[in-house]
């Protein structure tokens, strides 16, 4: 039975979301405004925003399952993300503020036609199809993550908490546009790091420590290092290759290389960047630690359920 103290506190929360976005809808005043918050991020939100929505329901869900599953060499999942978190942040971030500034663009597509002086305008909209067709995905897959949250912390009904879930999202990204999308995130990111710092602190501590953990994973043949399989098999050079592999993505995904444009300054960049990667570094190894910390506590998840331990 769900507690109406938890119940109250989420209400308040989605409130709070709509609040920022009327706040910006109030001082919204351009199209660059709206589009790029007038290119006026400071550090700590452009880098708490960029890795909050570049995690999202990943970090609290896919890869705690992930290491669930499979165990400990999963982790080469987060290591490859990781990596290509810093490169982004190192060699994308300060050449492409600079960049579509001096082009005065407001989104990657109009940047392409600018930068590459494409009179035909193919490669504006060629990317604008393809930012639309693959992020039509990956926004659906956030509200399926965002579903399943509420479906399990407050037992609704799966299919009301998703449109719950993307009224609310949609009500403050319309209202308060790019500005009010980053300062959500930027609080959600906070929010983020403090639960995947303590739920596995408190696991840990509640399973018997460590030896508990690792003798539970050696009788379930699940992987308890980085180069063998749960069965003692050594991971291929491809196979680590490949799971890292996603990391590559970085460098192309609009959500966070518009926080790089929208950004007050490339000299507050180095600053982002330092609170980027360890907000980053901090939060894939405790994502890491929650899905080995679930494997003595919750036995036999399957149907999806090993994706929602986490708010259990």
């Amino acid at each position: 039975m769900i507690q109406i103290e938890t119940l109250v506190a989420f209400f308040v929360y989605l409130v709070f979301l709509l609040a920022i976005g009327w706040f910006y809808y109030k001082r919204t005043v351009s199209i660059e405004g709206y589009i790029l918050g007038g290119r006026g991020l400071g550090s700590w939100v452009t880098a708490l925003s960029a890795q909050a929505s570049d995690m999202s329901g990943w970090l609290l869900m896919g890869l705690p399952g992930a290491v669930y599953l499979g165990g400990l060499n999963e982790a080469w999942i987060a290591i490859g993300l990781f990596l290509g978190t810093v490169l982004n942040w190192i060699f994308v971030s300060a050449r492409l503020r600079v960049y579509t500034k001096q082009t005065e663009t407001l989104t990657l597509s109009s940047f392409f036609e600018s930068r590459f002086h494409d009179p035909t305008g193919l490669l504006r909209i060629g990317s604008s199809i393809i930012i639309l067709l693959f992020f039509t995905i990956y926004s659906s897959s956030g509200l399926v993550a965002a579903g399943k949250l509420f479906e399990s912390i407050f037992h609704i009904n799966y299919d009301v908490a998703v449109i719950s879930g993307a009224v609310v999202i949609v009500a403050y990204t319309f209202l308060g546009g790019f500005s009010a999308v980053c300062w959500t995130d930027f609080f959600q990111g906070a929010l983020m790091f403090f639960a995947i710092i303590v739920v596995p602190a408190m696991g840990v501590a509640d399973n018997g420590g460590v030896s508990v953990i690792e003798a539970t994973m050696h009788a379930k043949n699940i992987a308890t290092g980085l180069f063998h399989t749960g069965t003692g098999e050594l991971l291929s050079i491809t196979a680590i290759i490949s799971t890292m592999a996603w990391g590559l993505g970085y460098f192309g995904q609009p959500h966070i290389l518009t926080r790089f444009m929208g950004i007050r300054s490339v000299k507050e960049l180095p600053k982002a960047t330092i609170i980027a990667v360890v907000w980053v570094f901090i939060s894939l190894s405790a994502a890491v630690v929650v899905g080995m910390v679930a494997i003595p506590m919750f036995d036999g998840l399957t149907g999806g359920d090993q994706e929602k331990f986490l708010s259990t």
